[in-house]
């Protein structure tokens, strides 16, 4: 991976989006390769949904063999999905996969943009994704990207043609694609976006289209394709020492956190691109063809090219440094280009260039990773000229404060190293994703700063300026400033200098359930990030619940320690949800914000301050049975949220599974997707099963049938096909349609009002038939569609039960749904009430 990433540093330097990674050092060949990329001016855009909705084939080849500039717009960050490494959901798994299509982009070579649209989860129809996300909002951010971007050609995902037929996200952002294509030149249309942009528009749009849209390939071998243009993307790059289907591969695997690590492919790749609006090409494989991508497209860019372009035809690969003489001739000429796009865009690619070539290595890292407003930072530069080229470092800038280095001439290969103090103003912004920073709708997130818009990244808020004089021309390079340090399993490591409070405070449950009236020790927990700090800690609570104490002193030591105070809480008599929030007042101040970290190797760390706060629930909720045995799937946070109910939750290692060992359980629960992702389940499905046999309860949360079917004849003791059917609006109609059944009454009576409340969807991947024994206990739909009643299935087995469910509690529980939390319990208490009954008699 390091090796690709190397080869590839042009396209890394040009984004400019890798913040805080280990620097990488340019060899002749990458140069070159810049060189060809510096000569390119035509733009590519594709356009898609999600986080590795993207055709890294494609953005490969358009990067680095068709040498274009090429982004991708993601009109979400993938909140709505799920996580196969690690805890983070919703908003947090939207910063996690943000910074993976980031990686993804520094593989393949591609830029990132976003729009406000929050992944709201699974919808069906592009008429709800666009009520829901605010159709005018996001295609005004679609507008925007492409008035910004310049695309020549915008190549969509998905087709816009065909409502209904994939997610409502996937048509949805090919329908906006379809419509901003036209209004991005309409100066009537976004006005307001004029005054930091311009109206544009590109010359071509296409839909990349594929055998999967046809239904299959031979459709799509007799399908016309006089309006398609063909590429074939499996090309080799002897330069790069890959091919374009290697590159891709690892792009795409860099989406882990959707288990999307795969084999590299190789050889011949087909792309099919259907023309939708603009002129067809005369070459049908060439994407740009009539379009003037050369120098001669920007006034003043005829006598630039003829410079560039002779470099690029005598390149030096053994001594790169004799072309420096006129790149820098270039580079002159470029500051008098009037057209301020291509101007910006080229002069940061070729001080790239010239940096490489050169052998410059400049840097500012931090003492420390972070820092709080109204402190001094001790920032330690280093530059580097390895060339025998005349290198002045004339002044040094952190941001506008004037580091006192001045005339310091650079000798080949001698590290001009000080420490300089960087001033932090108290006025300075807390690091944290930009469109977390206010509370958004279900659909969009919230984004005052309307030059944020577009940005995968808050820009960092510290950047050091070195004013070089490069053999008489001067020229600015623009470094962020880092935090670099080693570790002894790992070597150097480079993370992003953040600006944090001074202290935070967290809850170790973000929901509190209050099963009865007993009141509840709560722990909350301050971090302090800074040396030396005392303050006090209020608890924020709602109507109805009560405290033991109004505040409690706080004092602690050394930045990076921790504290944990207590407050005793007491519910209401009644059920009740609040919330609970810290309030730590320190120096006059009073903060409320958690402080998280999302750290992963594939992945710069990221900070993230969200609202302290914790759900609490006041239920009247009844139980039977005390032991649960928990097999994880692909990862959820149910067996949390069952011992908050009181419940003794284990969780059960597969390896370990005899029939012996379940027999001292009330229940076993299956997380979601275990029979997908738990290999060692298709050895142990004969014990489960039995235990249902001999009395016991086993409750079934959702799989996938395509995933499961080559390693299980059934997961359920009699026929049970699970589909593709799901319920996606959490607000549609349920109705109970086994009314006697013990489940929707024992040991709490469930009615259609304990499914208000619900998130992201009813549920999903129902089965669709299923033998007698089973008996079907609720019935919803979306609108417009027929009822489907397999979201609850329970059959007697034996003496117990098995219940296979695809209603989403998994996502109900850890956000404190009363009735999601009732009719779990109903599901752990089946068969429970026989035996109750039997003991009251024998009393």
């Amino acid at each position: 991976m390091r090796y690709l990433l190397g080869l590839i540093t042009c396209s890394i330097f040009v984004l400019g989006t890798l913040q805080a990674q280990t620097p990488k050092n340019s060899s002749a060949t990458d140069i070159y390769h810049s060189i060809e990329k510096l000569n390119f001016l035509g733009t590519a855009l594709y356009i898609a949904a999600h986080p590795d909705d993207e055709n890294t084939r494609l953005i490969s080849f358009l990067s680095n063999d068709v040498k274009a500039r090429t982004g991708y717009l993601s009109l979400t960050r993938g909140d709505g999905g799920q996580n196969l490494i690690g805890p983070e959901l919703r908003e947090l798994l939207g910063v996690l996969r943000t910074q993976e299509l980031l990686a993804a982009r520094r593989v393949d070579g591609g830029e990132q943009f976003f729009s406000r649209a929050n992944d709201f989860g699974y919808s069906k129809q592009p008429s709800e994704t666009l009520k829901i996300w605010n159709k005018e909002a996001i295609l005004g951010d679609v507008v925007r990207t492409i008035r910004k971007f310049k695309p020549d050609v915008i190549i969509n995902r998905f087709d816009h043609r065909s409502p209904g037929t994939t997610h409502g996200h996937h048509t949805s952002s090919a329908m906006l694609s379809f419509e901003a294509f036209d209004l991005a030149n309409d100066s009537n249309a976004y006005p307001e976006q004029l005054s930091s942009t311009n109206t544009w528009q590109p010359k071509r749009l296409f839909f990349n289209t594929s055998w999967w849209f046809y239904g299959s390939e031979e459709k799509f071998k007799k399908a016309d394709k006089s309006n398609m243009l063909h590429v074939d993307v499996g090309t080799y790059y002897p330069m790069l020492g890959m091919s374009n289907n290697e590159i891709a591969s690892l792009a795409s695997s860099q989406h882990l956190c959707q288990g999307f690590g795969r084999l590299s492919s190789r050889g011949t790749e087909d792309e099919y691109v259907e023309l939708l609006k603009g002129d067809l090409p005369k070459d049908k494989s060439n994407l740009f063809d009539g379009i003037d991508t050369s120098w001669s497209r920007i006034e003043g860019g005829k006598v630039i090219g003829e410079i560039l372009y002779d470099v690029q035809d005598n390149f030096n690969f053994k001594d790169p440094t004799s072309h420096l003489p006129k790149l820098l001739e270039a580079y002159q000429l470029i500051q008098k280009v009037s057209d301020e796009h291509w101007k910006n865009l080229k002069t940061t690619e070729l001080t790239t260039i010239i940096s490489a070539i050169i052998g410059l290595h400049l840097e500012a890292s931090s003492k420390t990773s972070y820092t709080n407003p109204g402190q001094n930072v001790e920032v330690q530069i280093q530059a580097l000229n390895r060339s025998g080229i005349n290198i002045e470092l004339k002044s040094l800038f952190l941001n506008n404060q004037n580091s006192n280095i001045d005339n310091i001439v650079l000798n080949n290969n001698e590290l001009f190293e000080k420490k300089v103090d960087l001033n932090i103003p108290a006025s300075t912004d807390f690091t944290s994703p930009y469109w977390l920073m206010e509370k958004g709708t279900l659909g969009t997130y919230t984004v005052k700063n309307t030059n944020l818009i577009g940005k995968p990244e808050t820009p960092r808020a510290f950047k050091a300026t070195f004013n070089l004089n490069i053999n008489g021309v001067l020229i600015p390079i623009t470094k962020p400033v880092v935090y670099k340090y080693a570790k002894p399993d790992k070597g150097e490591i480079y993370q992003p200098f953040e600006v944090v409070p001074e202290a935070t405070a967290s809850f170790t449950d973000k929901v509190l359930i209050f099963a009865d009236a007993s009141q509840k020790r709560i722990p909350v927990t301050i971090k302090a990030h800074k040396d030396s700090i005392s303050g006090t800690l209020e608890l924020k609570y709602g109507k109805g619940w009560q405290v033991d104490k109004k505040s409690q002193p706080f004092s602690i030591t050394k930045k990076g320690d921790e504290q944990t105070v207590y407050f005793t809480l007491s519910p209401p008599a009644t059920e009740n949800e609040s919330s609970i929030s810290p309030i730590i007042k320190l120096n006059g101040n009073e903060i409320s914000k958690e402080l998280v970290t999302i750290a992963y190797d594939h992945v710069p760390t990221q900070t993230i301050l969200l609202p302290a706060e914790t759900k609490v629930v006041r239920l009247n909720i009844q139980k039977a049975g005390e032991n649960i045995g928990y097999i994880m799937g692909a990862g959820d946070e149910v067996p949390t949220s069952l011992k908050q109910i009181g419940y003794n939750v284990q969780l059960i290692d597969p390896a370990t599974i005899t029939k012996e060992s379940l027999k001292n359980y009330d229940a076993i629960v299956l997380g979601i997707r275990a029979y997908n992702v738990v290999d060692e389940l298709k050895f142990k499905q004969r014990f489960i099963l039995d235990y249902a046999k001999n009395g016991g309860t086993v409750i079934v949360q959702y799989n996938t049938a395509s995933r499961w079917a080559s390693q299980f004849e059934n997961i359920a003791p009699y026929d049970l096909e699970i589909s593709r059917d799901r319920v996606t609006n959490e607000n549609s109609n349920v109705e109970i349609i086994a009314k006697d059944n013990s489940l929707v009454h024992f040991p709490n009576e469930i009615s259609e009002s304990d499914f208000d409340g619900w998130v992201q969807e009813r549920g999903l991947y129902f089965p669709n038939k299923w033998s007698a024994e089973f008996t079907p206990v609720l019935e919803m739909h979306d609108d417009g569609e027929e009822p489907t009643k397999g979201s609850l299935l329970i059959a007697p087995y034996g003496k117990g039960n098995y219940i296979y469910t695809g209603l989403s509690f998994f996502r109900e529980l850890p956000v404190g749904v009363p009735g999601a939390y009732k009719l779990f319990s109903n599901m752990l208490s089946v068969g429970k009430d026989k035996v109750e009954t039997k003991a009251k008699i024998k009393g």
